[in-house]
């Protein structure tokens, strides 16, 4: 029975200790939400500045008309003559010089 109640004894914690502990404690969930806090904070400026950021650009379309042509064996000429490519383009543009 002795050895049961310096058992409980030790276990106990003086209320100095544990009041002190609390504190700390509470000023560091205090911490954390003003971190918490401040991340917010920060992401929320960082998308608007990517909306800022993104919005300074103008979408513009324009409709491009290229001229393209085919010829029997396979070469692709776009742009009257001035690219030539296909599947033999270089024994095509050796054989026009």
């Amino acid at each position: 029975m002795s050895n049961e109640k310096e058992k409980a004894e030790s276990l106990n914690v003086s209320y100095l200790a544990f009041e002190s502990s609390q504190a700390r404690m509470e000023r560091f969930v205090m911490k954390l939400w003003i971190v918490i806090l401040a991340l917010i904070l920060c992401l929320i400026a960082t998308n608007i500045g990517w909306i800022w950021y993104e919005c300074q650009w103008q979408c513009v379309q324009t409709t491009t008309t290229i001229d393209a042509q085919q010829d029997g064996s396979g070469v692709n000429i776009v742009g009257n003559g001035d690219v030539m490519y296909g599947a033999k383009s270089e024994d095509y543009s050796n054989n026009n010089k």
